[in-house]
């Protein structure tokens, strides 16, 4: 039974199920925002909030990654997919593997993006630094580590001085009243257990130059998925910035490669078994 959702949520389009799970500090909007009309073109998308994100208030204790995994999928369910397909992206991407476990019968395919299985002692030393800065209350020098941190070198680089100033100005202005929460979220969840569980179909997407969660959490989530596809994309850790049509391109081709949708548009549904 699929429990009732405390999530805030968008809704859109039509024709197979598709929910999205964002990332820690993010949002459906800012995460998927720019891919958001090129995904509604062919599914209907369910995207729900993080407590503390975008539609959905700051939740009143620790988040749980089972909890949250259920509450994504309920809000799925509330909008009327029976089964959906899951596009993960950074922190989405343990929410989405444990949403696939806990829900077998529901989940059809799997899109997992800059994604990791567990914290290392690299990343933990990043999620460290992250809230250090996030708990300072110094939000000048919070967007000055995001900006050091999430875009890759190339596209970072690239920026004028303008340009650099504005992005910092947007990750000062961006960060949610949850922030904390889901930070804590990322150093704390380990679903390596669940990669060996998943049986459907898997397409796990390198941010290949991401130096947030880098190419080798990336590996470790395809390694561990039996018969996951990997494709690369040329980003950092915002693909949704650096390399939107790419991101959607890869999403929708293997979506529509595994019976996701087909010309109509109509959803050809797949068997989904459990270990």
């Amino acid at each position: 039974m699929t429990s009732t959702s405390t999530l805030g949520r968008i809704v859109r389009g039509s024709g197979p199920g598709l929910l999205l799970a964002h990332g820690a500090t993010g949002s459906i909007d800012g995460n998927y925002g720019p891919i958001l009309d090129g995904l509604a073109e062919r599914y209907k998308v369910v995207g729900p909030d993080y407590p503390g994100s975008g539609r959905t208030p700051r939740a009143e204790e620790p988040l749980q990654l089972d909890r949250l995994a259920d509450d994504v999928v309920a809000a799925a369910v509330e909008e009327g997919l029976d089964t959906f397909a899951i596009a993960g992206y950074s922190l989405g991407t343990p929410v989405a593997l444990r949403a696939a476990t806990r829900h077998p019968e529901r989940v059809t395919a799997l899109v997992l993006t800059a994604g990791f299985a567990h914290a290392n002692a690299r990343m933990r030393l990043l999620v460290e630094d992250w809230l250090r800065h996030l708990r300072s209350g110094d939000d000048e020098a919070l967007a000055r580590w995001g900006m050091l941190n999430g875009p890759g070198a190339p596209f970072a680089d690239r920026l004028s001085d303008e340009g650099m100033a504005a992005a910092v100005a947007g990750a000062r202005d961006s960060v949610p009243p949850g922030a904390i929460e889901q930070v804590e979220l990322v150093g704390s969840v380990d679903v390596r257990e669940d990669l060996g569980r998943v049986r459907v179909p898997t397409l796990v997407i390198s941010t290949a130059v991401d130096s947030m969660v880098t190419p080798y959490h990336h590996r470790q989530v395809a390694d561990g998925i039996p018969g996951a596809e990997f494709a690369e994309l040329p980003s950092g850790h915002l693909p949704f910035v650096e390399a939107p049509a790419e991101w959607l391109g890869l999403i929708r081709k293997f979506l529509d490669a595994h019976g996701e949708s087909d010309a109509h548009g109509e959803s050809r549904a797949r068997a989904v078994t459990s270990r």
